[in-house]
């Protein structure tokens, strides 16, 4: 009978690298695969999620689907769902424990009830997924600390979150674990030292690593990477020496963005099997964001701090554009002046919605089709998480002159528009505007070519984030993230829009969690 893996997720965010796991299932055989026995997750937005996706897993259709289809899009309330759907929230409760739990400090808790799972379960496969916060490790984040004053990298805890990992794989001793995290972690330093080998050399041996004294010396791992096999000779060429062979460049492996992480493959010294791998990044067909972005419905913005007015945001967008018109056309940018006034003529004829309510999904059926099948299994019966930011008027003019910029592409310049790019009228109040130091704080992303990497910072502002369409004139929507992400439509983001995007920005792209699942499940399986 076909084996079904045990699986513990841990900083687990809104459970991007669980739906790729969850959601695998081996050819010609009727196994799940693999099966979520625990989530762990601090933050209370992405633990709804969370728990929201682990009660979509617990329901095989039916009524059961209608409930929580009903509640996603806005018909019933989340305590009428509750109640209707009683012993499956219960059982998606159980799984994320009941509430927003932290590693390090809600140890007792995780701790028993890993041992409890392990009891429960004996001499059946496991698996540990998850990454650490990457905070510490990222280039933006040590940029930001080295501006604190009395910053010490040693003093920092979140370096050392690492070994609440090790603690729950000395406790599971799981057969495989994938651990993942910024490819910033390769570079970070404490006390001088690089961490990374040290948190390679901890985790072959977690037991011996925490000193624990026990009669037995726990498993023992062999780290590897994902993507080529020890002897990495042939791989070179593409940047795979040493320490970087862990880095998995997303956009070569089916998702649709330039996301690249480092993602560690460990598997336990007794199994005798070596795992496959994704391969070296050859002959990739990349897909352009708008293969994800042109089904979803055209939304526009609105002006921030003010009531919805079509005609007003249209006014506004006019009169940015009749500012740096004549401007452009000094600087020799003469396609892109031609760019804004085809935007303004379509404007005056049709203004985009701004709601995407009722709306069917949709998708390019240019894009690959795994990947749309993906995308669209199971589509609710509405767009989800697609509503726009409000922006300043000032801003609707540097989106409507990025978007357009991309779409001219000027001959010899970058396809986004850098600082020195930009128009004086339409340079923003900022000292350091000029000074090199900001020169892609507005970016767009251009139709036709793979997304720049979604990231965390999107919760804070729309400005490395622009449509590319000009008539949109506005930064992406939360889940036009979520496609560049690689979740499917039907998966829900709980909270209000701001950690809403932040969830997405930190998940790991399902897609890819999908395919990392496939070569966990061909060693264990």
């Amino acid at each position: 009978m076909p084996n079904t893996i045990n699986v513990i997720d841990l900083f687990a965010g809104p459970g991007g690298l669980g739906e790729g796991f969850s959601a695998y299932s081996p050819k010609k055989q009727k196994s799940s695969g693999f099966q979520i026995r625990m989530s762990v997750e601090m933050e209370e937005n992405a633990h709804k999620t969370l728990t929201l996706r682990a009660l979509y897993r617990n329901l095989t259709g039916g009524s059961g689907i209608k409930h929580y289809s009903d509640y996603i899009s806005g018909k019933i309330d989340k305590p009428e769902m509750q109640s209707t759907l009683s012993s499956e929230w219960a059982a998606a409760s159980e799984e994320t424990l009941f509430g927003p739990t932290k590693l390090g400090e809600d140890n007792a808790k995780i701790h028993a009830r890993l041992h409890d799972l392990k009891k429960s379960k004996q001499g059946e496969n496991w698996v540990v997924i998850g990454g650490p916060p990457c905070q510490a490790y990222s280039l933006v984040g040590r940029a930001r600390n080295k501006g604190k004053k009395d910053y010490l990298p040693e003093n920092d805890h979140r370096h050392y979150l690492y070994q609440e990992y090790l603690k729950v794989l000395d406790i599971i001793e799981p057969d495989v674990f994938v651990m993942e995290n910024v490819r910033g972690i390769l570079s970070s330093k404490v006390e001088g030292e690089k961490i990374f080998p040290i948190i390679i050399n901890d985790l072959k041996n977690p037991r011996k690593t925490l000193k624990k004294r026990s009669k037995s010396r726990g498993r023992e791992y062999q780290i590897y990477s994902f993507v080529c096999p020890p002897d990495r000779s042939d791989f070179f060429d593409f940047g795979y020496e040493d320490d970087r062979s862990y880095i998995i460049k997303s956009e070569y492996y089916g998702v649709p963005q330039t996301r690249h992480r480092v993602i560690l493959l460990g598997v336990a010294n007794d199994i005798d099997k070596e795992p496959t791998f994704l391969g070296k990044p050859g002959n990739a067909d990349f897909i352009p964001v708008d293969r994800l972005l042109s089904g979803l419905p055209p939304l526009r913005s609105h002006i921030s701090r003010r009531e919805d007015d079509p005609e007003e945001w249209a006014m506004a967008i006019q009169t940015q554009a009749g500012k740096m018109r004549g401007e452009l056309i000094k600087l020799g940018y003469k396609k892109v002046a031609e760019e804004v006034d085809k935007a303004q003529q379509k404007l005056r004829k049709n203004y985009p919605t701004s709601s995407s309510k009722y709306s069917k999904n949709k998708i390019d059926p240019k894009a690959p089709s795994d990947l749309q099948n993906w995308i669209l299994a199971d589509a609710p019966p509405l767009v989800l998480n697609h509503e726009t930011r409000g922006h300043k008027e000032s801003d609707l003019g540097r989106y409507l002159f990025s978007a357009c910029w991309a779409k001219a592409k000027p001959e010899g310049r970058p396809l986004s528009p850098k600082a020195p790019d930009f128009p004086d009228c339409l340079a923003p109040d900022h000292a350091n505007w000029r000074s090199g130091k900001f020169t892609d704080r507005f970016r767009v992303q251009v139709k036709g070519h793979v997304a720049k990497t979604i990231t965390s910072h999107i919760k804070k502002d729309g400005h490395y984030f622009i449509h590319y369409d000009p008539t949109q004139c506005r930064s992406l929507t939360v889940r036009e993230a979520a496609r560049i992400q690689t979740f499917p439509d039907n998966y829900f983001f709980e909270g209000a829009r701001t950690p809403q995007f932040e969830q997405v920005g930190n998940a790991v792209p399902p897609f890819l969690a999908l395919k990392l699942a496939a070569i966990v499940y061909e060693l264990i399986g």
